[in-house]
This record gives C-alpha cells, sequence and structure tokens, in this order.
C-alpha cells in the first residue's frame, strides 16, 4: 500500500524547525541548563545563604531598582528624542540620528571610563556639580547614569518606526473635533504608541540589567553601596566559587523572566485592548 506524501504549505518547515531548536539549544537552552545544573551542587540552605546575604541583597536592590528607573528615564526621553527626529525638521538632525546609536557601537569599557571621566571630582561636568554637593562618579548615581547612556537606543528605535506610520490625518481629525493638543496626543497617539514604548521600556530594562563594563568603572564597586550584582558574580569566579555564581545568576535569571513576561503581558494587553493585536 503506498502512502501519500501531504505537501506542507510552508516548504522545508521541518528542516527549518528542527534548525531553529538546534540553534536555540546551542546558544541559549544548553548554557542556560548548565548554570542551574551547577547551582543543584549546593545544598538548599547553602543557596539560600549564598542568594540571600546582605551584600548580595544590596546588589539585587542597586541592580534591579536602578534598571527599572533608567528604563522608565529612558521610556520618557526616548519618547521626546523620537518624537523631534519624526516630526522636525532643524540643523544637524541626521547627527543626532547617528548618535543615538552611539552605545550600540561602543565597547561598553569605553562608555564607563568616559561617563567616569566626565563626572568625577575634576571632569568637565562634575566640576560644577562638586560644588553644588551632587556627587556622580562612583556612587549609586553613577549606576544610573550608565544605564540611562546603554539604554536610550532601544526605546527610540522601538518607538521612531511606529511614530513614522501614524497618519498626520488622525490628529489633523482630532484637533477639527476641537480636541487640545494634548487631548490629541493622549487618546489618539498615545495608544498607538503604547506597545512599542513597552517593548523599547523591556529591552532598556534587560540590558540594564545584565550590564558590567560601563557600570564598574563609574560606580566606585563600594560594597553594600554601589556594588552590582554582575560584579559579585565575576568576583565569586575569580574566587572559584563558581556554585556561588551560578545561584546569584539564577536568582537573577528568575527575576528578569518574571518581569520581562510581566511586561510582554501588559503589552500584549494594551495592543488587544487598542485593536492592535500582533
Amino acid at each position: 500500500m503506498s502512502s501519500v506524501k501531504k505537501n506542507s504549505i510552508f516548504p522545508g518547515f521541518g528542516l527549518s524547525l528542527g534548525y531553529t531548536i538546534i540553534y536555540l539549544s546551542l546558544i541559549v537552552l544548553i548554557p542556560l541548563s548548565a548554570v542551574v545544573f551547577k547551582t543543584t551542587s549546593l545544598t538548599f540552605p547553602a543557596f539560600i545563604d549564598a542568594v540571600t546575604s546582605p551584600r548580595v541583597m544590596a546588589s539585587y536592590r542597586l541592580s534591579f531598582g536602578m534598571a527599572l528607573f533608567a528604563g522608565l528615564i529612558n521610556t520618557f526621553f526616548g519618547l521626546l528624542l523620537a518624537w523631534a527626529l519624526v516630526r522636525y525638521t532643524f540643523i544637524g538632525k541626521n547627527l543626532v540620528d547617528a548618535l543615538v546609536d552611539l552605545p550600540f557601537a561602543l565597547p561598553t569599557a569605553v562608555t564607563g571610563i568616559a561617563l567616569a571621566a566626565l563626572y568625577s571630582k575634576n571632569g568637565w561636568i562634575g566640576k560644577y556639580l562638586e560644588p553644588l554637593g551632587i556627587k556622580i562618579a562612583f556612587t549609586p548615581w553613577g549606576v544610573l547614569v550608565a544605564l540611562i547612556f546603554i539604554g536610550l537606543p532601544f526605546v527610540v528605535r522601538t518607538v521612531q518606526p511606529i511614530l513614522e506610520e501614524i497618519e498626520l490625518e488622525l490628529e489633523e481629525a482630532a484637533a477639527s473635533l476641537g480636541a487640545s493638543r494634548w487631548q490629541t496626543f493622549r487618546t489618539v497617539v498615545l495608544p498607538i504608541l503604547l506597545p512599542a514604548l513597552l517593548t523599547g521600556f523591556a529591552l532598556a530594562f534587560a540590558r540594564a540589567v545584565g550590564e558590567y563594563g560601563s557600570v564598574i568603572f563609574i560606580a566606585g564597586n563600594i560594597p553594600m553601596v554601589s556594588e552590582i550584582t554582575p560584579l559579585i558574580i565575576i568576583t565569586k569566579l575569580e574566587q572559584y566559587d563558581y556554585a556561588g555564581a551560578t545561584a546569584i545568576a539564577c536568582v537573577m535569571l528568575l527575576i528578569s523572566l518574571v518581569l520581562l513576561l510581566a511586561i510582554n503581558g501588559l503589552q500584549a494587553w494594551t495592543a488587544k485592548r487598542t485593536g492592535r493585536v500582533r
């Protein structure tokens, strides 16, 4: 009895799916599984001690708190910058547009050294802030500055194409019905931009949580004050405490996944509510 092979409407789907799963496993799943597997060498009390010590808890608060704060700041100012680039024409616009991508191309170590030089006591900016009692470099605020710098392009480049697609006729129709500029933005433009804003925030937040190179040069790395969690992981690796390092990494991974899933769920709900289901 001969069997008839059904042709798929997606030629090569099986091969493509298999290649995708293998590639994803090699690049993402297996390394993450190795982190979890290494952590299992710790007993449960040892795991709890490793991930809840006062020094580690302080680093969690700094890393996730500043990442969240930087993401919110970047969401607001990233929207303003994207709006200016899309809606206005001004001298140097192309240069500003190109500078937005600078954090993508600049090595993180160079970013950290440059920011530390600018905001240190004798730096170009720091020497004016120091007499006012404002200290940025080698404090938690230095961490915030670095995270804002590396996260801004994610918001701008996510919002910018959506803003370019919004038809001006929608705003003109709202204005003709008597809506003010703020009402037009709040009721017409913002609902369309909200899913993109949430996506940009999620990307900026995820990048900030794991940032290392640009932060260590400006943070000061003072335990319990300005020490980020990735630095503690590196320190434990240098001390050959691999299980302790992977235990902290697992906690960071779990918290990041929960936050990103919550953001993605909010994004999907917003898109559905505004009629822009992906």
